[in-house]
């Protein structure tokens, strides 16, 4: 119901990728946190949130450890190979039996060391399956706990980029990312003291070339981290633009606005690819200069370890371990350098992703809040007025005293504040001022969900989920039997339609309805509205999408259904509310006129001049 469009709800939506809000430092309308500090923040989170599993990542580093130091045994074996061979060479008689058995025992260690790899690699899956599960349920459940403003205020596209990429992102940084931290740091500390105890004059050479290759990953990381959080945000703009130009095809084919579209998607996917440039663009210098300080230290480690044998201080086998024990202690340090912009991306998308988390839900019942059942309806406001914005007010003191079962309109010209009357009666947004009561209680003293329960929604934007048509319909009352279901089709004149589909009242609706034509659609939300019975009920341009016939068929049962109900009709057709009991006319936030559908004819203000423009 919100975000309707009617001119009357919230300003223009905001990107959640633009800001950090939520959670320390980041409260609405507070100053923005600092880099270091946001940064900070959104790490401590993420390290809190994994030290749930820490008994899976403790699993996982053991296999990882063991992995890693079975193979580090493979370089120190080669080396024994062959001074075992070097020896023999100088002796005349080598001995391949010793040699064989030291490659077999190579070959164990390393088979040994693969099969613990990828039992780490499986268990690293699973850890982050129940991460991903767990995450998507906690961002679903946090969504249904927000309020309507934050879905006003927010783009559609954005979220869902949330929901899927960001935690996708994050996924992956968790399953893969950390596995390869873990095996490069005991690789890298292994490889270290094995090349300490062969020669600590060899190890001098990556004291150079290792603290240059840190302070170049450091400087870069830090000036590619905004990049990536930059990434981010583009991509949800771009999936918010995509969402609404894919909901909005007909339109815009009707407007012949598809070279105009082109240009604007073109415009934001240009942005979205700078982004996504730039970023990997600067995260990707890191590996190759690394790579090259690596190769520097295998360079100047033969040349110092050929000076050294032929002074005898170190053996051909020796050197030959180190060499190896060196490309494991280079290689890692390379490889984490490449993963540090992957751990950047999924910084940022933790940052989203806790972003979102740490939106206020809705706010709860007041304390002492009770619980409304069969409403008799009769709802009362009293001064009540109303802004989306501080510093614009959409709703004027506003008094009004409805009685039980009466069928009140509320007609007006848009953004004169139609819907979001209808938004303070449902509490999906609280008064600024005055109160809203229900049969005498402020509506705050009652808990949403059972004020909500006395009301029967039928809304112009229809919506009907991928389900049967039985399901639809029962959805508000899924405990309902099928001759209740039946009575309500019947009531609002879809049930002749239903039977004439091959599959009846199971015929499955797809995407929305797109097998079932707007009129159908809005006649089986209407269905499901008398089937839940509820004492109230808020028809918002219910019959906008049927034709006159079965407009005619609507009021008919919509006469009956309403009978002893309280009902808010909102309408710009005002055929469908010449027979209520009472007509508000809402002019800027403001009830101008009220009366019957004749009184305020011979009135001869705004309902006569609205009345007039429709029919004359």
């Amino acid at each position: 119901m919100a975000g309707r469009g009617h001119g009357s709800g919230p300003g223009g939506r905001s990107f959640a990728g633009g800001s950090f809000r939520g959670g320390p430092g980041g409260i609405r309308g507070g100053a923005p946190q600092m880099e270091p500090e946001r940064r900070r923040h959104t790490l401590h989170r993420l390290i809190l949130f994994l030290m749930e599993y820490k008994w899976g990542f403790g699993a996982a580093f053991i296999l990882s450890v063991g992995g890693n130091l079975l193979a580090l045994i493979g370089p120190q074996l080669s080396g024994q190979a062959v001074d075992v061979i070097e020896k023999g060479l100088a002796a005349g008689h080598i001995e391949f039996e010793r040699v064989v058995t030291i490659c077999l025992w190579m070959l164990f260690f390393y088979c040994l060391s693969s099969i613990l790899t990828y039992i780490l690699s499986a268990w690293m899956l699973k850890i982050s399956k129940q991460i991903s599960l767990r995450l998507r349920r906690e961002v679903f459940d946090r969504l249904l706990s927000l309020p309507v403003s934050y879905f006003d205020e927010h783009a559609i596209g954005d979220i869902i980029s949330k929901i899927s990429y960001d935690i996708d992102t994050l996924n992956g940084g968790i399953s893969q990312d950390l596995v390869a931290i873990f095996s490069s740091v005991i690789t890298v500390a292994g490889s270290l003291l094995s090349m300490i105890l062969i020669s600590p004059k060899l190890v001098c050479v990556f004291a150079v070339t290792v603290p240059l290759s840190m302070l170049l990953t450091k400087k870069i990381t830090s000036l590619t981290r905004p990049m990536f959080r930059r990434r981010s945000g583009k991509l949800g703009e771009l999936n918010a633009l995509s969402e609404e130009l894919i909901t909005g095809q007909k339109t815009l084919k009707a407007y012949h606005q598809e070279e105009n579209t082109r240009v604007k998607y073109a415009a934001m996917n240009e942005a979205a690819a700078e982004a996504y440039y730039q970023a990997d663009y600067y995260g990707a210098m890191v590996g190759p200069f690394v790579n090259f300080m690596n190769n520097l230290s295998m360079t100047l480690v033969s040349v110092l370890g050929a000076l050294m044998y032929l002074r005898a201080e170190i053996s051909l086998g020796q050197i030959s371990a180190f060499v190896l024990y060196s490309r494991k202690f280079s290689g890692p340090i390379n490889e984490v350098a490449n993963i540090m912009g992957e751990l950047q991306s999924a910084l940022a998308a933790a940052e989203r992703i806790f972003q979102l988390l740490d939106e206020e839900p809705e706010k709860a019942d007041a304390p002492g809040a009770v619980e409304l059942n069969n409403a008799r309806g009769r709802v009362t406001l009293k001064d009540v007025s109303f802004g989306y914005h501080p510093e614009k007010q959409i709703l004027h003191h506003l008094n009004l005293d409805v009685e039980p079962g009466s069928q009140i309109a509320i007609v007006g010209p848009t953004g004169a504040g139609k819907t979001t009357l209808i938004n303070l009666l449902m509490r999906f947004y609280d008064a600024d001022e005055g109160t809203i009561q229900v049969d005498g209680r402020d509506i705050r003293e009652i808990t949403r969900k059972s004020l909500r329960r006395q009301y029967a929604m039928v809304l112009q934007d229809t919506w009907l989920f991928e389900g049967t048509i039985y399901e639809n319909i029962a959805y508000g009352k899924t405990d309902a039997a099928k001759a209740e279901i039946e009575r309500a089709a019947r009531m609002a004149g879809i049930h002749s339609y239903i039977l004439q589909l091959p599959q009846g009242y199971e015929t499955i609706l797809t995407d929305e309805g797109t097998n079932i034509s707007k009129g159908q659609k809005q006649l089986l939300t209407i269905a499901r509205a008398i089937l839940l019975d509820a004492h109230m009920l808020i028809l918002d341009e219910a019959t906008s999408n049927v034709d006159t016939r079965t407009e005619q068929r609507i009021q008919k049962a919509m006469t009956t259904l309403m009978q002893g109900k309280t009902c808010f009709i909102i309408a710009h057709r005002l055929s469908t509310i010449i027979h209520a009991d009472r007509i508000l006319v809402v002019k800027d936030g403001n009830i101008i006129e009220q009366g019957t559908h004749a009184e305020l004819l011979e009135k001869k203000g705004l309902y006569e001049e609205l009345y007039r423009a429709q029919y004359s």
